[in-house]
């Protein structure tokens, strides 16, 4: 009798671990993502055009909006119509967001939607030491994967509050799908049989490799490195038809592309292979030969757009969710579809497989017989052919207006504002502030992504660091008339607070309109109001993506006249990227770049003549 009770409690007590895992793997431990009140978001709203609209605007919003609220008005009807849908979903934002944000976005997702990163150069200047280094990094990244696999990923916290962990489990195995007029996203690690593949390019040609033995069990490194090997063997001369260049496409043409592709059966099988793969591995050819100081931005161009159809752009399958991207020089990085994930899990999976490799040294073990990898084949039609070749011009033409630049700041990094009891990221986005307001004397809408992960199946919400408050900071910063005080910068701290209590307008304003839509009625005037353009039209679209690797993200500009800014605060140290369009003549990243190097040092020098006291 007892051994039975025995066992009952450990198949009890295994069964509850098994839903504490599951519940933090979907966020079940997380608070449910609220409704914030109609009125707040109404007010903070205006609060944030200030800074950015005119003051006629302003008061034309206004009225707008006290009409959107109105008792027993549109507002009210929108509201609790977002308070049922939150009631019967795990979260009433996040499908929205992705259709909205992502597979709804019709520009291509390289530049305007899938970010890069950019490693520290790794120590290999040949095709041995990229096949060596490029065995090691599977081998991590199917070390990560056990773990997700077995559920035993360290769940995160935040400020003592566990995040949801459901976006590791979106990351490998997924694949966005075009489609005519909206994309879909499919992941295969949830099917009944999970792939066992990885796709690796290499001279623009595509082959799989089983990276799991026949018992299971996953190749050793030495293993991987002898398959490695055998393609690039068979693939030593670059492919006339670069294939993974259409994925480069504004997304309605390869859409289409996409249909007339996929009509042979040879093509359709081996598009899926790609699809179905845990991730991609793009071993890179020759890239252009730069000083040490344009290095970094010559890298970040690779990890984004890969430089265009005269170097790695086609050496690409940019649908893939994950791409880990290694060149022969010992540039190495990735490129992310953004559909399913923010960068935090990006870049905690990387920051573990750069650690593994350091650890991981080849042996010269015995390495059996294996069967050689699967070249994928494409039957490429004159209609194909064609597809390709606009594919490239539409991908040179790009890479040409992107302007890219990727700075260390050496002088300090996130130790300065922490002895000053402030938030690093709060004192890089008011050096932002600073940086834009003094080159072009007014104030601009900028987005700077805040996590939601606090929230079950939570995504992102929007910072809006141009506000009242670090508007005066910046127009008082050069005027000698004015005294300037430290105290913004605690301001502009608080603000992440709210955000990330899941009180920020932005996606409740979002809800309300996408809930008129919902419910077929009339989008309410408020959003059909020049301010409201005005206000989603980030000249300064920002995020920052902290790593313990030496490493830094980069995104392009969201709108044809602004700047991508991603940062990285180290301990001694920052590491920017900045990015604007040529074809803007009004913007110029570099000039951004150092513009904020400037605002940086002199907010330095501000809080070291500013009595600690005071601070």
């Amino acid at each position: 009798m007892r051994k039975k009770q025995k066992n009952a409690l450990f198949y009890e007590e295994k069964r509850v671990l098994h839903y504490e895992k599951n519940c933090y793997i979907l966020g079940k431990n997380c608070f449910t993502l609220p409704v914030p009140p109609l009125q707040q978001t109404c007010e903070r709203y205006l609060t944030a055009l200030e800074p950015i609209v005119e003051p006629e605007e302003l008061n034309n919003t206004r009225k707008l909006l006290e009409e959107f609220q109105e008792a027993g008005g549109l507002g009210e009807k929108l509201q609790r119509g977002l308070e049922k849908r939150a009631g019967k979903t795990e979260n009433w934002l996040s499908a929205w967001w992705v259709q909205v944000a992502y597979l709804e976005y019709r520009l291509p997702v390289v530049v305007h939607s899938s970010p890069g990163l950019v490693l520290p150069r790794m120590n290999f200047t040949n095709k041995q030491g990229q096949i060596r280094f490029a065995a090691k990094l599977i081998a991590g990244v199917l070390d990560f994967k056990t773990m997700i696999d077995n559920e035993t990923l360290p769940v995160e916290y935040l400020g003592g509050k566990p995040l949801c962990m459901n976006q590791y489990y979106e990351v490998l195995s997924s694949c966005r799908i075009p489609g005519l007029k909206r994309d879909s996203v499919v992941n295969h690690a949830k099917s009944s049989r999970p792939p066992k593949h990885i796709t690796v390019v290499h001279n623009h040609q595509f082959f799989i490799l089983d990276i799991y033995n026949s018992d299971g069990t996953p190749l050793t490194p030495d293993q991987l490195h002898v398959q490695l090997e055998k393609i690039c063997r068979a693939s030593s001369e670059t492919s006339s038809e670069p294939v993974g260049i259409l994925t480069t496409q504004h997304r309605d043409s390869w859409g289409k592309a996409y249909q007339n592709l996929i009509k042979d059966k040879t093509n359709k099988d081996s598009v899926s292979a790609i699809q179905r793969s845990i991730f991609t591995l793009c071993l890179d050819g020759a890239t252009p030969q730069v000083s040490d100081d344009s290095y970094r931005s010559c890298a970040a161009v690779q990890m984004l757009h890969g430089g265009g159809s005269r170097w790695n752009s086609g050496n690409r399958w940019f649908d893939k969710t994950l791409q880990f991207i290694i060149g022969e020089d010992g540039t190495c990085g990735a490129n992310y579809e953004h559909a399913p994930a923010e960068g935090p899990p990006i870049v905690a999976l990387i920051d573990h497989v750069v650690e593994f490799t350091r650890k991981l040294e080849l042996g010269q073990s015995t390495t059996g017989s294996l069967p050689s990898p699967q070249k994928l084949r494409f039957n490429i039609t004159a209609e194909i052919k064609k597809d390709i070749e606009e594919a490239k011009h539409s991908m040179n033409i790009l890479a040409d207006d992107l302007n890219m630049r990727v700075e260390v700041f050496g002088h300090f990094g996130k130790n300065v504002p922490k002895a000053h009891k402030m938030s690093p990221d709060a004192f890089i986005q008011v050096a932002l502030q600073l940086a834009y307001y003094r080159m072009y004397h007014h104030c601009c809408a900028t987005y700077e992504s805040a996590s939601l992960r606090m929230f079950r199946l939570g995504r992102t919400d929007t910072i809006r660091s141009a506000s009242s408050a670090s508007a005066s900071f910046v127009k008082a910063f050069d005027d000698p008339s004015k005294q300037v005080g430290s105290h913004v910068l605690l301001n502009r701290s608080t603000q992440i607070t709210i955000q990330t209590l899941g009180q920020a307008i932005d996606r409740h304003l979002l809800g309300l309109k996408m809930q008129a839509m919902e419910e077929k009625l009339s989008v309410p005037d408020v959003f059909k109001d020049a301010a409201y353009a005005k206000a989603l039209h980030y000249k300064l679209s920002t995020s920052q993506v902290p790593s313990k690797t030496d490493c830094v993200m980069c995104f392009g500009p969201v709108v044809p006249n602004g700047y991508g800014v991603c940062y990285n605060p180290m301990d001694d140290h920052i590491n920017f990227a900045v990015s604007s369009f040529n074809t803007c003549k009004e913007t110029n990243a570099a000039h951004l770049a150092q513009a904020v190097e400037e605002a940086l040092l002199d907010m330095r020098t501000l809080l070291e003549q500013t009595p600690r006291a005071k601070l």
